[in-house]
């Protein structure tokens, strides 16, 4: 995606307008736009590079607020300066942490986590799974990645939410297919020990096996959920996941 730029036509086209020309057409037209890295990547670049000149002005503000637009998040900020302390100078990084707070201020926390867990993610976290929200203790959101050949969804679960107990049954086929791809959860078999999840994990649940599965206490958790295609395939819903049980989990 190309990038439009006006900043330095407008603060100094007048005075300087090859400068201006530079700024907006080139460095940002051209070298933010093009190439190998992606806006997020570029943007760690800048800001260790006029850290490094112990730049922590308006420009240097600027590039975090652009960088936090681009992805990165309020604990990769803090990682990547505390790292760059080591090398730039430690009264640099004083003075750029002094800055990134004010940038990435949490206004509403629960808000700057999905955000956070979204940023983790190549599937969108969708909206509130309101369809369902009787059968779920907690927020859950809801994306379609394919209503095609199979049904794939991307489902998200705050802390500590997760659904009820359930059943998938059919007559042929049927089932279901978890593939966890942010954050850390749980899945548990009726009668058996609760598993573990985190991103990259698969759980294959044949059709007739009681379950249920949802995040960790204290995490986010996004799955894919694949439909298994079967015949006269529903899903029955039972009680709740009991709190005591739940609060095992670490």
């Amino acid at each position: 995606m190309k990038i439009k730029q006006t900043a330095g036509r407008k603060t100094l086209g007048e005075f300087a307008p090859k400068f201006a020309k530079l700024n907006d057409d080139v460095l940002f037209g051209d070298v933010w736009s093009g190439g190998e890295l992606a806006l997020r990547e570029r943007s760690v670049v800048t800001i260790v590079a006029l850290m490094a000149q112990g730049l922590c002005d308006s420009s240097f503000k600027y590039h975090l607020e652009t960088a936090k637009k681009n992805g990165v998040t309020r604990g990769e900020i803090a990682e990547i300066l505390t790292h760059a302390a080591f090398y730039c100078g430690w009264s640099k990084a004083w003075a750029a942490f002094n800055i990134a707070k004010d940038v990435w201020k949490i206004e509403n926390p629960l808000e700057e986590a999905k955000s956070e867990h979204a940023n983790r993610m190549i599937f969108p976290i969708g909206e509130p799974n309101n369809a369902y929200r009787l059968y779920f203790i907690g927020n859950s959101y809801l994306a379609p990645v394919s209503n095609d050949q199979v049904g794939i969804y991307n489902v998200t679960f705050e802390p500590k939410c997760r659904n009820n107990w359930h059943v998938h049954r059919a007559t042929k086929g049927g089932g279901q297919i978890l593939i966890c791809i942010a954050g850390r959860g749980y899945y548990q078999e009726y009668g058996k020990p609760a598993q573990e999840l985190f991103p990259g994990d698969v759980v294959n649940i044949p059709s007739g096996v009681k379950h249920w599965h949802g995040a960790a206490p204290d995490s986010w958790f996004s799955h894919l959920a694949v439909e298994v295609p079967s015949e006269n395939g529903v899903t029955d819903w039972f009680e709740p996941v009991d709190d005591k049980q739940y609060n095992k989990l670490k």
